[in-house]
């Protein structure tokens, strides 16, 4: 199919893009990298009047480390992250997510800010961010804002985005000594969305785990928190034991729905295999 007609406009600068914005309110679009939002225009699931092109803005790239956080403009591809070396520094969960996304011609494309202000509860960036504890910066007209990870996402491909902002960068706090990250997905080929994926972050103390973030996408309309699992852990070694006892305990953090993928019983199965592969690849490193 091919997509409604519509008018483009590539501003130069974020005014110029807020004031785009301003004057078609919802019958604009953004457009990044386009690799979400270009197939649904084909299937006409989106049909804006206008598509404004934020791709020229140099404002909103860059990589950086000041005072103990990570800056990623909201512009890096998702091949931009997995390659850099601040990144694999100060943020590892980050860079090994992006080798799960979709395929080398999307992530060449697809933007990180793309990602999280599109909210696909089956994308793996947005729970990184809320696995990593980050702060997103939202600008509009009316200045800059900085939103914590855990209230940007409200549903199904909804954020905290308000009419006419933008999305412009990430920060992320600097891996302290002795935190550790993983990552892992289940998805019926390489390249498509997980049918579920775990984003897990926290600090190890000699054999014990503490502070531990295990965020799940794929498995709900948005990354949740498997807050039960993390307590089950805390302030213990990882065992056998423990990790039997943790995934047990997803059942009342975890409620995935029924998809054409898989049944919301194979997911909340999945899930468990996902904690005790990556919780245990975590301590391993640890020693």
């Amino acid at each position: 199919m091919k997509p409604a007609p519509f008018d483009y406009a590539k501003p130069a600068s974020l005014e110029e893009a807020f004031s785009l914005l301003d004057g078609h309110g919802e019958d604009a679009r953004l457009l990044a990298g386009g690799q979400s939002l270009l197939p649904t225009l084909n299937m006409r699931l989106s049909a804006p009047a206008i598509l404004v092109d934020i791709s020229a803005l140099e404002a909103l790239r860059g990589i950086s480390i000041d005072n103990g956080m990570l800056r990623i403009g909201a512009l890096t591809t998702h091949t931009e992250l997995k390659a850099s070396k601040e990144v694999a520094r100060a943020a590892p969960l980050l860079a090994e997510a992006a080798s799960h996304i979709a395929h080398p011609a999307v992530r060449n494309r697809g933007t990180f800010g793309g990602s999280l202000a599109h909210a696909d509860p089956a994308a793996e960036l947005p729970a990184c961010v809320l696995a990593l504890d980050a702060s997103l910066e939202i600008a509009g007209r009316g200045g800059t804002r900085k939103v914590a990870a855990a209230d940007f996402f409200h549903g199904l491909f909804e954020t905290d985005l308000g009419p006419g902002e933008i999305l412009t960068a990430v920060e992320v706090p600097v891996l302290r000594k002795g935190f550790r990250s993983g990552f892992a997905e289940f998805a019926r080929r390489s390249g498509d969305f997980a049918m579920s994926a775990l984003a897990a972050h926290g600090r190890f103390d000699g054999e014990r785990v503490h502070e531990l973030r295990l965020v799940y996408a794929g498995v709900d309309i948005r990354p949740v928190r498997a807050q039960t699992a993390e307590q089950t852990v805390e302030g213990k070694a990882v065992t056998a034991d423990l990790l039997a006892d943790a995934m047990a305990r997803l059942g009342d953090d975890l409620d995935p729905m029924d998809d054409p993928h898989a049944s919301g019983v194979m997911k909340l199965h999945l899930s468990g295999v996902l904690l005790g592969r990556v919780l245990s690849a975590m301590a391993g490193a640890h020693r």
